[in-house]
């Protein structure tokens, strides 16, 4: 009997660090992290928030976004070299933040963020349609998508590279 308690115990600790286990973010260079590098102040209308569903309806537009991102056959050679842990972390976080959802912002500014990687206007106006997809999808109103896409819109200069 004790023996199989000892099995069993092991097994139930073996598949809890499994289930659990995330995968890892690639290190990155020191930089120094701060909400002032989100590009913008955050929204403060808590009726925003709740449009978006909460912090939950934001991860899964900031998902939902990336998704669609990487499966455009334009937009996905973009994405596809850099670390997609670190990104679905940080674009969460940035529209969390943005959104008044009460989240840190811990990602690079985006200038820093977007250099040498060649973004287009195109580009930039490509990952706003599917942004906008993204916000339909979690029925976020017209209205407050655009509230939203106006906090965004003036870090086109800091995205855009050529």
């Amino acid at each position: 009997m004790r023996k199989t308690l000892l099995i069993c115990a092991a097994a139930l600790v073996s598949f809890s660090a499994n289930a659990w286990a995330q995968e890892a973010e690639e290190p990155v260079a020191p930089y120094v992290q701060s909400d002032a590098n989100a590009g913008a102040q955050p929204i403060t209308d808590p009726a925003v928030l709740a449009a978006f569903n909460g912090r939950e309806g934001i991860q899964r537009i900031s998902n939902r976004t990336i998704e669609l991102a990487l499966a455009d056959p334009q937009l996905g050679p973009i994405f596809q070299p850099f670390d997609m842990v670190r990104l679905r972390r940080t674009l969460n976080e940035h529209f969390c933040y943005l959104l008044g959802g009460g989240c840190t912002y811990t990602g690079r500014d985006m200038r820093t963020s977007h250099a040498d990687m060649g973004v287009q206007t195109r580009d930039f106006n490509l990952l706003v349609r599917h942004l906008r997809t993204a916000m339909v999808e979690e029925g976020v109103p017209y209205r407050m998508q655009n509230r939203f896409l106006a906090v965004l819109a003036p870090m086109h200069p800091d995205v855009v590279q050529r």
